[in-house]
């Protein structure tokens, strides 16, 4: 895989921003971002999306509503300096762009802040607009915003949302005491208003016949943000940040043969960064979208890649799609190099048992995947390499999951790719089931970077292909 050219193409270049946090998680700021960059995109702006953290489902919205891809800021996966040049690619050309931060503001993992939303926010010199959930609040959001602002002088707050409003009266009440108390502007204020929720169940996955259905919702959440929320004052915020130090990484230019590599998107798959579907674009990887629901066979490919997604919500589609399922274990028992995360490894498992039913599923891993209420595997995770695993990596991996299934009746001699440090993996101790040159983990992994998926998995397609051609 060619790597990034480092030489610097713009230094101290001005890129307005703004990172969108909240006092508490559960504030509305998912529906506030999207609907901010539905409403600065109406306005003709180029409007750049970022989430913190490892999330799949917000970007796929907020990416929606600004027309260009969301990209993800995650400080346990990437190194600051990849995260300052990741916002400094895809924020080159916009107008303005919106980080949109997890949980609280202060909150993260580590006592210091270090992997905070905060901490974010400074890295990337972004000021600070915070979405506040007012309901039954009136006097009291002042020692709030004071708090906040004296907690780390060095972050700038430089504007607050009111959200969840209960009325003008309630509003009226908020505005007189955060103007009497302190120096923070209100730049918004929005009525509680249940038609800008969006329903969180699997709400990521968008199929093509419903997303014209969410564009219309965007527009609607658009509309109603523009008329509760100055944006004039938002962009006047964003072009105060300062000038940003870190140049813009020119990219190389991809040199010798095309890979075709057929990647699951449809209904039931969608989880992917849109950083590492850049970076495999980048690497001379053409990318053939994959149906797993209506497509008859696998097309002619040099490699195949399953990322996360719903299964179990379409597994009768997923089962009665025979064909595909088992031109798919024919090409991967036929060695044809594959990587599946997730809900793609709950495809390529036996069995899919959820909800009282069973189907069956592609079955080149030789367990049976079985859905529970509550998650089996959460958060952050660190693997380590086994010296067992096909892609010979040598450091500790960083990695995140978020599944409700396992995978059970796996062989006892079942060979892995990772002995999990911190998560859960496919049975607390070990992830990433190896066959053939198939890799499927329930881990979620960076592709880009020093650490990430996509440099070894494209040297494995290429070492099985030349193998073919000799």
């Amino acid at each position: 895989m060619n790597q990034l050219d480092t030489q610097p193409t713009e230094r101290g270049a001005h890129r307005p921003r703004v990172f969108i946090s909240a006092a508490h998680k559960s504030s509305g700021k998912t529906t506030l971002t999207l609907g901010l960059c539905a409403a600065l995109h109406a306005r003709g702006h180029v409007v750049q999306g970022f989430k913190k953290g490892p999330d799949y489902i917000d970007p796929l919205w907020i990416g929606m509503a600004a027309q260009r891809p969301c990209y993800n800021l995650d400080f346990h996966m990437m190194q600051r300096g990849e995260i300052e040049q990741q916002f400094a690619r895809a924020a080159a050309d916009a107008r303005i762009s919106l980080i949109e931060g997890n949980k609280g503001l202060y909150d993260g993992l580590d006592l210091d802040g270090s992997n905070s939303n905060a901490a974010m926010a400074k890295l990337l010199g972004a000021p600070v607009v915070l979405v506040i959930d007012a309901r039954g609040m009136t006097r009291g959001v002042a020692p709030l915003i004071l708090g906040y602002q004296a907690f780390d002088p060095e972050i700038r707050i430089a504007g607050v949302i009111l959200n969840n409003l209960g009325g003008s009266r309630h509003e009226s009440k908020l505005r007189a005491v955060i103007e009497h108390y302190t120096d923070v502007d209100v730049i918004g204020a929005v009525q509680h208003d249940p038609g800008l929720q969006i329903a969180e169940r699997h709400m990521g996955l968008v199929p093509a016949n419903e997303q014209q259905a969410a564009l219309i919702r965007i527009q609607h959440v658009g509309e109603r943000i523009a008329a509760q929320v100055d944006l004039d004052r938002l962009l006047a915020i964003a072009d105060s940040a300062p000038d940003c130090a870190v140049a813009v990484p020119s990219q190389a230019v991809a040199t010798g043969e095309t890979l075709r590599i057929g990647i699951a998107h449809d209904q039931a798959f969608g989880f992917y960064y849109s950083e590492d579907l850049d970076s495999l674009r980048a690497a001379n990887v053409e990318l053939v979208e994959l149906d797993t629901l209506h497509a008859p066979a696998l097309p002619q490919l040099d490699g195949l890649i399953i990322g996360g997604g719903f299964p179990e919500v379409f597994m009768e589609a997923l089962e009665a799609n025979l064909p595909l399922r088992q031109s798919i274990r024919g090409a991967i028992e036929a060695g044809l190099p594959a990587y599946a995360e997730c809900g793609g490894l709950m495809y390529l498992s036996r069995s899919l048992a959820w909800q009282g039913k069973t189907c069956e599923m592609v079955g080149v891993v030789p367990g049976d995947t079985r859905m529970h209420d509550r998650p089996v595997g959460r958060g952050y995770a660190n693997l380590q390499p086994t010296g067992d695993d096909r892609w010979q990596e040598a450091n500790l991996i960083p990695a995140h999951e978020f599944h409700y299934s396992s995978l059970e009746n796996l062989p006892a001699d079942s060979i892995y790719a990772y002995q999990v440090k911190r998560g859960h993996g496919i049975d607390g101790q070990h992830d990433g089931y190896q066959l053939h040159n198939l890799l499927a983990a329930y881990v979620h992994r960076r592709g880009t970077g020093v650490q990430g998926w996509i440099a070894p998995f494209l040297n494995q397609v290429r070492a099985h292909k030349a193998r073919a051609a000799a």
